[in-house]
């Protein structure tokens, strides 16, 4: 909101005036302007605001992405509670995060499966108006999910109003990248509007010899006849020759040092430039429809088809063993691995909404039925008969790998289908909110594991629901307590001769307080959440045999308090702060060495803050100065709890200009200057056991050039 630096107070207040009415008029799953949205659907699936909602929830908008810089939806999580983001440390290749003590939270877009726990899809946050997190138990509106939450990414869609934005990037590591965002109406018509956003970037990765490289589009399409009707259609297509990288390390070099060595260098590449490959694909078309009916329903549908096929061959890390000429455990075994994971889903989900009164007590009633179709055709192949490296004297290449031909390892096929109804109720008297929500699923596994010539199908049913209330007093804060359940189906194949995996099921009991003044953008919230998941498949990395095995291990129950603030302090301050703290215990397992303690990879406290200071009048008019702080606490390095990793503190900063503040034909024109651990810090993010351990990443430095008219 800069403008000219003899701008009187005529001017401010009119600017002030324009953007009241667009902060009125937001929409759950639409533009936010600052920091703090207001509205969400993901929690309820209506457009609820988000402090009358009885659950932990978490926006991350586009001007937080921007500020930040973002380069994944994991990435733009930091600075959000209860979540530990990129746990795989400077490993890029999928969203991978723990909320609240569990793993593989699925991600959604648009409210619509987008990957789950195995699936390699992922999206560019370019793409994307805002990131929401839902946390705990969801199942009552999504069926199958993770009792840590889901992330919802909502993309961005045709604007009645113009817009229009280039952006050219640098940075270190060879990174340059373009990006494009552009919303019109059809020329001469005032109910059709398209826009077209479209990004690429290409960087070194922190290891030698490892490249991103990628691009991606979004075309999207909306109608609108009337106030009443609204048809968008949404697409995408996303391509990365070089999708990333990833390795595993040892405790030992990375954690704790080598005897006689010290610790494995960041930037070292286990694997072989001649063989390293890891490329991936994805295509989507979907849409949403909208109708408001003369009687106060509302009918919704959206659906999607999505396909991801990704192809990957590398060396992974085996085991340091002695090296001959020094003696030290520096000469690292390696295995071959190639292979190709292909995922095809399509998901539907409809819905009837209806709003009335009863007396003094307003409804919002919502029904709908929604499914989802998965298929996954997984190929890979392994070798460990190649040459091993020296940690001190690496050399590459002098190995035919265009003739070796990998044995076949694993082969699966994967039919999994899932179809749900539910029904919610949002009631409110006066100052109190109740919501209760019931579901059915019925779920349908079919998995062909041809390597062991084992077929497994599960024919799972399952009853979740929710209920909810919230207080909300006048002067902005309002408590609430909620209780969710959630189920998932088991898609993993168990050690060959076992039976089938039973459904994961879980329970949470909620209870927090939000604040939120209606006329500032700040939402603060603490919350405690109580959570138990039972019948826990967890997968362990397998050096003996160079694979990921599953078991069926039996409970764990996680406790914790998370704090959050989100907002704009004043007209000039942009705040995000977050703390959280959990208690985790494996309280039933067959694998007596682990109960009671706690899972490996969950740090136990975690803190973080971000803001930004914008200057709007004087002779720096148009600065903006940014800054944030993440702490990372100690976690265990495995179940056993044998050792830790050690805690960490990183440092990270912003500087912008906006030139249209000096000069009015500059305006739209700005420049962002973004690093990312400043200190450049050498720290393991975490460790799943000591064969499985993974470095964070080291400085990244931005800048951006950006105009936007």
């Amino acid at each position: 909101m800069s403008g000219s630096a003899d701008a009187g107070e005529k001017h401010d207040d009119e600017v002030l005036q324009t953007v009241v009415v667009d902060r009125d008029t937001e929409k759950g799953d639409g533009p936010v302007i600052g920091y703090a949205a207001k509205q969400s659907f993901t929690a309820t699936k209506t457009d609820t605001p988000i402090a009358k909602t009885p659950q932990s929830i978490a926006v991350v908008t586009k001007q937080q992405m921007e500020d930040q810089h973002v380069q994944s939806v994991a990435e733009s999580l930091r600075y959000t509670p209860g979540v530990f983001t990129e746990y795989r440390g400077a490993s890029n290749l999928r969203d991978e995060m723990f909320v609240r003590g569990f793993s593989y939270v699925p991600i959604y877009l648009d409210g619509l499966l987008l990957s789950g726990d195995a699936s390699y899809a992922q999206i560019n946050p370019y793409l994307l108006e805002r990131v929401e997190l839902i946390s705990g138990p969801n199942s009552v509106l999504y069926g199958q999910t993770n009792p840590g939450g889901i992330v919802n990414a909502v993309s961005k869609r045709p604007q009645e109003t113009p817009f229009h934005e280039v952006e050219l990037s640098t940075g270190n590591r060879n990174q340059y990248g373009l990006s494009f965002d552009i919303s019109e109406n059809i020329a001469g018509r005032n109910d059709f509007f398209y826009r077209i956003v479209g990004t690429g970037i290409s960087t070194d990765l922190q290891e030698q010899f490892a490249r991103k490289k990628g691009y991606a589009f979004a075309p999207s399409l909306s109608w609108s006849p009337d106030k009443t009707t609204k048809l968008t259609l949404l697409t995408g297509y996303q391509k990365e020759p070089k999708a990333g990288y990833r390795n595993f390390l040892d405790a030992d070099g990375t954690v704790r040092p080598i005897v006689g060595f010290g610790h494995v260098p960041r930037d070292f590449f286990v694997s072989d430039p001649h063989f390293e490959r890891f490329k991936r694909e994805q295509e989507w078309v979907g849409g949403e429809f909208s109708h408001v009916f003369d009687n106060g329903l509302t009918f919704r549908q959206k659906m999607r088809y999505h396909e991801v096929d990704m192809q990957q061959a590398t060396l992974t890390w085996g085991a340091g063993t002695k090296d001959p000429d020094t003696g030290y455990n520096t000469l690292i075994s390696r295995i071959a691995s190639d292979g190709e994971d292909i995922w095809k889903q399509f998901a539907s989900d409809s819905q009837l909404e209806a709003k009335f009164d009863t007396g003094a007590v307003n409804h919002t009633v919502l029904a709908g039925v929604d499914t989802r179709t998965r298929k996954r055709d997984y190929l890979w192949k392994r070798d460990r008969h190649v040459p091993s490296i020296s940690l001190e004297n690496p050399v590459y290449g002098g190995f035919d790998f265009d003739s070796l031909e990998l044995p076949l390892s694993s082969r699966e096929i994967l039919d999994a289908k899932q179809t749900g109804t539910y029904v919610q109720e949002q009631a409110s008297l006066g100052r109190l909110n109740i919501m209760g929500g019931i579901r059915h699923d019925w779920a349908d596994t079919n998995l062909d594991d041809r390597y062991n010539s084992m077929r497994y199908r599960y024919k799972d049913k399952a009853t979740t629901w929710r209920a909810g209330a919230l207080y909300a007093f006048d002067n902005g804060i309002a408590p609430y307590i909620s209780y969710s359940t959630s189920f998932e189906p088991a898609l993993q194949a168990p050690v060959a001769g076992d039976s089938a995996f039973d459904p994961v099921t879980a329970r949470q009991i909620e209870a927090g307080v939000k604040y939120s003044p209606l006329a500032e953008r700040l939402i603060l919230t603490a919350a405690y959440y109580d959570l138990v998941q039972k019948n826990v498949v967890e997968g362990k990395w397998d050096p003996s045999i160079a694979d990921t095995t599953y078991q069926q291990i039996g409970k764990i129950h996680n406790k914790g308090v998370e704090l959050s603030a989100r907002g704009e302090v004043t007209r000039s301050i942009s705040l995000v702060g977050a703390y959280s703290y959990i208690d985790s215990t494996i309280e039933d397992t067959i694998i007596t060495t682990e109960l009671d303690k706690t899972p490996s990879r969950i740090p136990a406290h975690q803190f973080s803050i971000w803001g930004v200071y914008d200057f709007l009048s004087g002779r720096v008019e148009g600065l903006k100065l940014g800054g944030g702080l993440r702490y990372l606490g100690t976690s265990w390095g495995d179940n056993a709890n044998s050792f830790k990793v050690p805690d960490v503190t990183l440092v990270d900063a912003m500087l912008g200009y906006d030139f249209g503040a000096a000069r009015k034909d500059l305006e739209g024109l700005s420049l962002q200057i973004n690093v990312k651990n400043i200190a450049d810090k050498r720290f393991v993010a975490s460790c799943a056991n000591a064969y499985a351990c993974f470095y964070g990443d080291g400085r990244i430095i931005q800048a951006s050039l950006k105009k936007t008219w």
